[in-house]
């Protein structure tokens, strides 16, 4: 296995899983608290149950709130640095479910100040207006409009700055040296950043006037970010906030490769063509061998393949169904081109929803955001 990296920033190579909880310190999603889930929830998430999302703060000290009757608070967000593709949605499509099970208000940040700070091409206009192409993607997986606040850093900047000033007075720059890497070249807008995304665990205490209880559902990237959180909560009089985290979906052009907007093909955006999207799924990496007749000698490897991993993450709720066709891959009987025909059909149903939704949102955006 390569090596591989994980930063709120940069995520690359192979990632060991079960390494990362280790280095990050996280736990990891266990039998007993899906049990717990479906106890309370009647339901599971495929995201849950197949244990997509592997890794928790926490996350068992919300169950039992909530099973005392105690209504907890969600928190996720976005860095608008591009259009969105499926790697971004993922964790929205597991929040939609948690607001929907659990009737949780919604706090979503975009993040439009880390993404300027951050790189050396984006201007603050390109930042705002990804946020809002972003936010049209947030919209349209279907949130409760009565239960979302969306808000970019620059345009709410007003409400959160003083209380990101909170958690700045609290944080060394020894803190964040040895949580991020941080050295001399590092800009100081980045070096604060942290102090900004740490106030939306904070807004549902601080509008309600109470100590609420917030999870947050994320990729396990954004953990660095909440350990500084968390660090500084009870601090300032706050819960700790509680993380439920998620694993990466592969670049499309294998488990060596990273997702980028630089690399043709690794991923698909949600503004794509279902005629591009089928080309880039019909290009993708997958576990078969160099010819058919080996192929089905041989069978194939559904755990490299990306098509495979796709419908077992996204795109294929029945079990039973992602069964077989494992086990006919790995006999042999099942060829890549049927399964990225498989896979491309569902993904091009799945844009064209999105997209019609998408544009709808357009005229509902209001409805969503906040601004000072």
């Amino acid at each position: 296995m390569t090596e591989f990296r994980v930063t709120p920033w940069d995520v690359e190579g192979d990632i060991d899983y079960k390494k990362l909880i280790e280095q990050f310190g996280t736990q990891p999603i266990t039998d007993g608290l899906i049990e717990r889930v479906e106890a309370l929830a009647g339901h599971v998430h495929p995201l849950l149950r197949r244990k997509i999302f592997f890794s928790h703060r926490d996350f068992d000290w919300i169950l039992s709130l909530y099973e005392k009757g105690e209504q907890f608070a969600l928190y996720t967000g976005r860095g608008p640095s591009g259009h969105t593709h499926l790697g971004h949605i993922l964790p929205w499509i597991f929040t939609k479910y948690l607001q929907d099970t659990f009737g949780c208000e919604l706090w979503f940040q975009l993040t439009d100040d880390e993404k300027f700070v951050l790189s050396p091409h984006l201007t603050i206009d390109d930042t705002i207006s990804f946020s809002y192409e972003n936010a049209l993607d947030i919209i349209a997986l279907g949130f409760d409009p009565e239960k979302t606040h969306i808000f970019s850093d620059l345009d709410y900047a007003k409400t959160m700055y003083r209380h990101a000033l909170q958690v700045a007075k609290r944080v060394t720059f020894s803190t964040a040296k040895a949580v991020f890497g941080f050295d001399n070249s590092t800009n100081i807008g980045l070096i604060f950043f942290t102090s900004m995304q740490s106030v939306p665990a904070f807004l549902p205490s601080i509008m309600q006037k109470r100590k609420v209880p917030v999870l947050i559902p994320s990729a396990i990237d954004q953990d660095p970010h909440f350990r500084v959180t968390r660090d500084v909560a009870e601090k300032l009089g706050y819960y700790k906030p509680a993380l439920i985290q998620s694993m990466f979906l592969p670049s499309l052009l294998g488990p060596d490769s990273k997702m980028s907007a630089s690399k043709s093909g690794s991923a698909i955006y949600t503004v794509d063509s279902p005629k591009v999207a089928k080309k880039k799924v019909m290009n993708a990496f997958t576990g078969g061998c160099q010819s058919l007749e080996e192929q089905r000698v041989q069978g194939g490897n559904p755990n490299i393949c990306t098509v495979y991993q796709y419908l077992y993450i996204l795109f294929e709720e029945s079990d039973e169904d992602l069964a077989r066709l494992k086990e006919r891959c790995m006999s042999g009987e099942e060829m890549c081109g049927n399964c990225k025909k498989l896979l491309a059909a569902k993904v091009s149903e799945f844009l064209k929803d999105h997209q019609a939704k998408r544009e709808k949102a357009r005229d509902r955006i209001d409805d969503f955001m906040l601004s000072d």
